[in-house]
């Protein structure tokens, strides 16, 4: 099984830049992909984006592309959003996911609460 715990959350003014950590521990050679998702108040969680564990390619929701970005670091079990431009309705929980199986995120984190005001 695998952990992550999330780690890096706040509070930003609009325009503004975070960087969310997410660090994974246990059998995270099983890691196939991970996946950061969101969930603002009253809505459904949605997905942010992935990185392939092995070769490290990325997608995004269209909501994101070109401001946020993701990056992992196989070395420290890591994976990193980061997050630029950022706006009122990026206010969410965000979520770290792990995928060990062929289509489901199978590991969560606890979740890192964002908010964009001003």
């Amino acid at each position: 099984q695998v952990q992550v715990v999330e780690s890096g959350g706040g509070l930003v003014h609009p325009g503004g830049s975070l960087r969310l950590s997410c660090a994974a521990s246990g059998r995270t050679f099983s890691i196939r992909a991970m996946g950061w998702f969101r969930q603002a108040p009253g809505k459904e969680r949605e997905f942010v984006g992935t990185v392939t564990w092995s070769g490290g390619t990325t997608y995004y929701a269209d909501s994101v592309k070109g401001r946020f970005t993701i990056s992992r670091d196989n070395a420290k079990n890591a994976v990193y959003l980061q997050m630029n431009d950022l706006k009122p309705e990026d206010t969410a929980v965000y979520y770290c996911a792990a995928r060990t199986t062929v289509e489901n995120y199978d590991s969560w984190g606890r979740g890192t609460q964002v908010t964009v005001s001003s």
